[in-house]
């Protein structure tokens, strides 16, 4: 086990009736507030509205930046930094889910610099400051509402990049379940796809690991095994709702990783599906994580796999390890397939091997990539053939 430091310096305001607090924590950091959105489903549902009551009771004064993309771009990011910098923005407001707030993460230290904010993505240059950022959450999925990464596509060149930087990391986050009882059932299923994949990733580390944060990404796994069928039945289930949003924010607000050594593989490969091809960030990493889990087992790595299908899937443990880790990825891609009701190929979504060697080579940034198990481009490729 290795040293670590930990700090989520994110406020959390989780529940039904904490609205109220909006305006006090806004109007700690200034005046002038751009709220930020996607599509305009926050107005439909009349949210956006009561956003706007609770902050004229402190006088504040509001801009606003609808149309953020799924998969949102620089062209979005240059344009919120561009009003922030015009109108003298003191705090972003992001209402929405990851998508709107991993823009506004990067809108906020766009804002603060004299340079093209893709800057951040493609060269060494971080963020030294940024403009307060607080979050209403509407959809979980991505964790973006607790910590500070984002990732932001470019459609000029084909990227979708991940920049982490401290400054951007929201200061206040609202979590009122309830905010999702309208997220559909395709977006609940490919959020809890998300949730899961943030999980699995850190859980199959090549480092060691400690007892109490497998436990806990244990745990975890199981709460949206559990209550994500409830909420695709059920779309107004609380209980369901409260569980997955919470096990959102801290599948990937740095807790499980604070021992972890490995990097990612299988988010960069779905990064370079959502690049080309624009699709749901949940539903690439559905198709993708059984074909990965697949390749990346051997005998050096099958006791992860052991305890993973034990301890989530409840696998039978006196039957062999091979089978047992088998069945383990089974059970995942029936969750997935079955329980959520997902596409379980890239065929069944349009995609085919026209880009896969180029996408390979970006994923791996020419080289290769460090993740659970080292990359290379012929890896990667392979994996994408998997998923056909």
């Amino acid at each position: 086990m290795i040293d670590f430091i930990y700090e989520v310096p994110t406020k959390i305001y989780f529940g039904k009736d904490q609205m109220g607090h909006l305006g006090e924590e806004i109007a700690k950091f200034g005046k002038k507030v751009l709220i930020t959105y996607g599509g305009g489903s926050v107005k439909k549902i009349g949210l956006f509205d009561k956003i706007v009551a609770e902050l004229k009771k402190y006088d504040l004064e509001i801009f606003e930046m609808g149309g953020i993309e799924p998969n949102p771009r620089i062209g979005s990011v240059r344009k919120g930094a561009q009003i922030c910098k015009d109108e003298g923005i003191d705090v972003i407001l992001a209402v929405g889910g990851g998508s709107t707030i991993d823009c506004s993460k990067w809108i906020s230290a766009g804002a603060c610099v004299d340079f093209d904010p893709w800057e951040f993505f493609v060269t060494e240059a971080m963020p030294e400051k940024a403009v307060p950022l607080v979050t209403v959450l509407t959809m979980a999925a991505t964790g973006s509402e607790m910590n500070g990464g984002g990732v932001i596509s470019n459609p000029e060149t084909n990227e979708k990049l991940a920049c982490i930087s401290p400054f951007v990391k929201p200061k206040v986050s609202f979590l009122n379940p309830e905010l999702t009882y309208t997220v559909s059932r395709f977006q609940t299923a490919a959020g809890s796809a998300d949730i899961l994949s943030h999980l699995i990733e850190t859980y199959f580390n090549p480092g060691d690991s400690m007892y109490m944060l497998d436990s806990s990404m244990e745990a975890f796994m199981k709460t949206v095994i559990k209550y994500a069928p409830v909420a695709l039945e059920n779309p107004e289930d609380y209980e369901a709702r409260a569980n997955i949003m919470w096990a959102a924010s801290w599948a990937i607000n740095g807790f499980t990783r604070t021992c972890q050594v490995g990097g990612w593989s299988c988010h960069p490969m779905e990064h370079e599906l959502s690049a080309f091809y624009d699709i749901t960030h949940g539903l690439g990493l559905a198709i993708l994580t059984p074909s990965w889990l697949r390749f990346c087992l051997d005998e050096g790595t099958l006791d992860r796999y052991v305890k993973f299908g034990v301890n989530v899937w409840g696998v039978d443990p006196g039957l062999p390890p091979m089978e047992i880790a088998e069945k383990g990825i089974e059970k995942t891609a029936e969750f997935l397939f079955e329980t959520l009701g997902l596409d379980s190929s890239l065929t069944a979504i349009g995609i085919d091997d026209t880009h896969f060697a180029e996408m390979a080579n970006k994923a791996c940034k020419g080289k290769f990539i460090n993740g659970y198990k080292q990359f290379t481009p012929a890896d990667v490729e392979k994996i994408y053939r998997m998923s056909l």
